[in-house]
């Protein structure tokens, strides 16, 4: 029996998705100057003002006022008409020492010993659905909102295009789970004063639509909403408030598999809310890379100051070629999942954060944690 099933992704330009940006190019300019730095910053956007709060412990220098500006420059909030942009708004910076409670549990001489950095559960994901092992509802959200901002920055087919936008598709999946078409699609982008909707929706589906999405995944009965209020002008910070970290299920698996609960921006790879997500979907992937299951979701859960996870679970949702709990202890052989382990496997003390904040964290082959260099490794481990 069919059903649907609907993913969403949100812009650069999105509240939150500009505090995420802020935060994670602090993180990458502490991580520059001091590659063990430890950053935990939340940054808070509204109406002309932007607010950086946070603890780190760092060598490095960071010029916040200068970092954050650059950060909403490069968004595209340079018109005054934003209410909110890089020249005119205020900038607030209360980053301070971070708690030696915390620090004690992960600063070890043998960095093999490191403690994870706070407790919980962290979820990796991966399935046949897509290239990208991503699932399909939300690689298209994504890929309609990276498309739309290359239209708004490097072209002139959309002029009147501002940087906040939000995305949604629908997906029809068959008896046996598989996609089938695409049933709904919703644009919402802000937009200049005086555009008649009618030509924004004219120009999404001939500049936007057309260019992302297959023509054999949309049929007649395919529906597409585009500015459904009828009017998006009042955007970005101006119109809502943005915080760090609301959009964990823009950020990760668009509602598929499952989410431990934890942001990934402005935190350092000794958060395991973090480093052990970006482990677990490296995990998950090559699992599935290597044709052990059709669709995997790997979960770890950690005490803070223990370097060692107190769990590993699997889930192949029935497509596993073995039993998920051989699986599960062929992972725990062949992936150190310590914390400086996973930092030292999957690079984390480089700068590089800034572009994981928008357009998801996964599915991106930029990232070391989307590499397939395990198939093999984890193919034999089964064996």
């Amino acid at each position: 029996m069919k059903h649907l099933f609907t993913s969403e992704s949100v812009s650069e330009g999105h509240p939150d998705k500009v505090s995420d940006q802020i935060s994670d190019a602090i993180l990458d300019e502490m991580l520059k100057g001091d590659p063990h730095s430890r950053v935990a910053v939340e940054t808070l956007v509204t109406t002309g003002l932007a607010v950086v709060s946070g603890e780190v412990s760092t060598e490095a220098y960071v010029d916040v006022q200068e970092l954050v500006r650059k950060v909403i420059r490069d968004i595209g909030y340079t018109k005054a008409s934003y209410r909110f942009d890089a020249d005119s708004c205020g900038v607030l910076s209360t980053i301070h020492q971070q708690s030696p409670d915390i620090a004690q549990g992960v600063d070890e001489s043998d960095e093999k010993a490191q403690g994870a950095g706070d407790q919980g559960m962290m979820f990796g994901y991966a399935s046949t659905e897509t290239d990208a092992y991503m699932p399909m509802t939300l690689q298209y959200s994504h890929d309609l909102l990276r498309k739309l901002a290359h239209i708004r920055k490097k072209t002139t087919l959309m002029p009147y295009l501002g940087p906040d936008s939000k995305s949604q598709v629908t997906v029809e999946y068959d008896e046996n789970n598989k996609p089938k078409r695409i049933d709904t699609i919703v644009i919402s982008t802000q937009h200049d004063e005086g555009v008649e909707q009618s030509l924004i929706r004219q120009d999404i589906k001939k500049h936007l639509i057309a260019e992302v999405i297959p023509a054999e995944l949309m049929d007649s009965h395919t529906i597409l909403h585009v500015n459904p209020t009828g009017k998006f002008v009042i955007g970005g910070p101006h119109s809502d408030t943005g915080l760090t970290g609301r959009k964990i299920i823009v950020d990760t698996y668009g509602g598929r598999g499952a989410h431990g609960g934890g942001a990934f921006s402005g935190k350092d790879a000794t958060k395991v809310d973090r480093s052990a997500a970006y482990a677990t979907r490296h995990i998950a992937k090559n699992v599935v890379a290597a044709g052990l299951a059709e669709e995997c979701l790997v979960q770890v859960a950690y005490a803070i100051g223990v370097a060692e996870p107190v769990s590993v679970n699997v889930n192949t949702y029935r497509t596993g070629k073995v039993p998920d709990m051989n699986l599960a202890e062929a992972i725990m052989k062949t992936f150190d999942l310590t914390p400086a382990g996973i930092i030292k496997r999957l690079d984390l003390r480089s700068p590089g954060f800034l572009k994981t904040a928008a357009y998801g964290h996964f599915g991106r082959d930029e990232f070391t944690w989307e590499k397939l260099d395990y198939v093999d490794k984890i193919a034999d481990a089964v064996k």
